[in-house]
C-alpha cells in the first residue's frame, strides 16, 4: 500500500473514532445523578451507646439545677425567701438526680471517679466531672443550711458559689453532646447552649411556680417570661443551621416530643403571666414548664440519635461543605 492510500485510509477511520468518542460523551452526560446510599445502608458514625431514660433525664435534671441555683440567689436578694428555699432545694435534688442518672448510665460509680482522675479543659467530659464535684457539695451546703438555719453566713457563700457555677452547670451539657460526631448536635453546637439555658431556665420557673403560690413566686414567673422566648428562639435559629439535617427534629418520635415541648412552654408562659392571682393556674403553668423542659432534652436527645443512625446527614453535608471548598478555590 502507497502512502497516499495509507493517508486516505487513515482520515476514513479518523472521524468514525472521533464520532464515537463523541457519542460516548454525550452518553455519559445524560446519565442523571446518582443518588445517595452507603455500603449496604449501614450507618457511617456509630450510634451513642447512652441509654434512655438515663442520659436525657441527666440532661433536664441538670439544667434544672442550674437555674433554680442562680433563682434562688436572685430570690434572696429581692426580699423572696420562700423561694429561695425552694430553689435551693430543687438544685439540691436536680444534681443528685442527675448524678444518680449519669453513674446508672455508666454502670459503675468508680468510672465516674475514673473521670476525676485528669483535668482536661479541652474535653467537655472532664470539665462537666469537675463542674459536678465543685457545684454539688456548694448546692448542698446552700439547700442544707437555709432548711435548717446551721451557718446562716456559710450558707449565703454558699448559695452565691452555686449561683457562679449556675450557668455553666445548666449548658455545659450542650458542649458535652454538640463535641461528638453525631450531625444532628455537632452541627448545632453554636445555639444549642442557648436552647438548653432556656430549657433549663424553663424548669426551674417551673418548679417556683408550682410549689408556691403566686405571690411567693414574682422572680419565678419572671424567669419564664425569658425563659420561654429564650427556648422557642433558640430552636428556630438551631433548626435554620442544620438545614436537611434538622429533618429529625421535625419528624418521627423527636419532632412529636419537640412539637409537644414547644406547646407545653407557650401554654405554661401563658398561665404564668395570666394565673398571678389563682393558684391552680399558677402551678399548672409550673408543671407545663418543668414537662416542656423535660421534653426539649429528651427530644434534642431523640433527634441525635437518628441523624447518627441515617449515614445520609453524616455524608450528604460532608460533600456539600467538599463542593463549596472546590468552588472557593
Amino acid at each position: 500500500m502507497t502512502q497516499v492510500e495509507n493517508g486516505h485510509q487513515n482520515r476514513a477511520a479518523g472521524p468514525g473514532r472521533d464520532g464515537r468518542r463523541r457519542r460516548r460523551r454525550a452518553e455519559q452526560m445524560m446519565v442523571p445523578d446518582v443518588e445517595f446510599t452507603s455500603y449496604y445502608g449501614r450507618p457511617v458514625i456509630k450510634e451513642p451507646v447512652w441509654e434512655v431514660p438515663d442520659v436525657p433525664a441527666y440532661l433536664f435534671f441538670g439544667g434544672l439545677a442550674g437555674a433554680s441555683s442562680v433563682l434562688a440567689a436572685g430570690a434572696g436578694l429581692s426580699g423572696y425567701r420562700e423561694l429561695a428555699r425552694v430553689a435551693k432545694v430543687g438544685a439540691l435534688g436536680g444534681i443528685s438526680l442527675s448524678a444518680v442518672a449519669l453513674i446508672h448510665d455508666l454502670g459503675r460509680p468508680d468510672r465516674f471517679l475514673n473521670m476525676l482522675r485528669v483535668f482536661k479543659p479541652s474535653s467537655p467530659m472532664s470539665m462537666g466531672s469537675w463542674l459536678l464535684i465543685a457545684y454539688g457539695p456548694l448546692a448542698g451546703a446552700a439547700a442544707v443550711s437555709d432548711v435548717t438555719g446551721i451557718l446562716p453566713a456559710a450558707g449565703r457563700a454558699a448559695t452565691a458559689g452555686a449561683a457562679l457555677f449556675g450557668p455553666a452547670i445548666a449548658t455545659y451539657t450542650a458542649a458535652l453532646i454538640c463535641d461528638t460526631a453525631v450531625p444532628g448536635w455537632h452541627e448545632g453546637h453554636r445555639e444549642m447552649p442557648y436552647l438548653f439555658a432556656g430549657s433549663a431556665s424553663c424548669a426551674a420557673a417551673g418548679l417556683g411556680l408550682l410549689v408556691l403560690p403566686p405571690a411567693a413566686a414574682v422572680p419565678a414567673r419572671t424567669l419564664a417570661t425569658i425563659g420561654v422566648p429564650a427556648e422557642l428562639t433558640a430552636k428556630r435559629l438551631l433548626l435554620r443551621r442544620l438545614g436537611d439535617i434538622a429533618e429529625p427534629y421535625e419528624s418521627g418520635r423527636a419532632g412529636q416530643l419537640l412539637r409537644a415541648a414547644e406547646l407545653l412552654a407557650v401554654g405554661g408562659l401563658a398561665g404564668a403571666v395570666l394565673g398571678r392571682r389563682s393558684r391552680v393556674v399558677s402551678a399548672l403553668a409550673g408543671a407545663s414548664l418543668l414537662a416542656a423542659s423535660a421534653l426539649t432534652r429528651f427530644g434534642v436527645f431523640e433527634a441525635g440519635v437518628a441523624t447518627a443512625r441515617d449515614p445520609k446527614y453524616t455524608i450528604v453535608p460532608q460533600r456539600r461543605r467538599r463542593d463549596r471548598r472546590r468552588g472557593m478555590n
